[in-house]
């Protein structure tokens, strides 16, 4: 089984930053892909940035140059530098953590909230 832990969220204004963590324990044995994503009200899901075991990073172009994401496979541990915040990047930030073992987990999210 595997837990996955999110923090960093919180209230921030526009033009600041944040800096997520997202901590992957429990029977793990190689991480594939740790991902966050986020939901705003009424809206779908959707990827902000993934970053694969070999640090290949994909990002959606909406936070392209603003957000960064990083990890310490040491630590299963995955880090979103979030900086030039917007209020429209107002939402639930969730980590997912693919595992080696094809397991695929969520954690129960963070909030982050952008003021104008």
């Amino acid at each position: 089984q595997v837990q996955v832990v999110e923090s960093g969220g919180g209230l921030v204004q526009a033009g600041g930053s944040l800096r997520l963590s997202c901590a992957a324990s429990g029977t793990i044995f190689s991480i594939d892909v740790m991902g966050w994503y986020r939901q705003a009200p009424g809206k779908q899901r959707e990827l902000v940035a993934s970053i694969r075991s070999g640090g290949r990073t994909n990002y959606a172009d909406s936070v392209k140059g603003r957000f960064s994401i990083s990890r310490d496979n040491a630590k299963n541990t995955a880090y979103l530098q979030m900086n030039s915040l917007k209020p429209e990047d107002t939402a639930g930030y969730y980590c997912n953590v693919m595992t080696g073992g094809g397991v695929n987990a969520w954690g129960k999210g963070t909030l982050v909230t952008v003021s104008s």
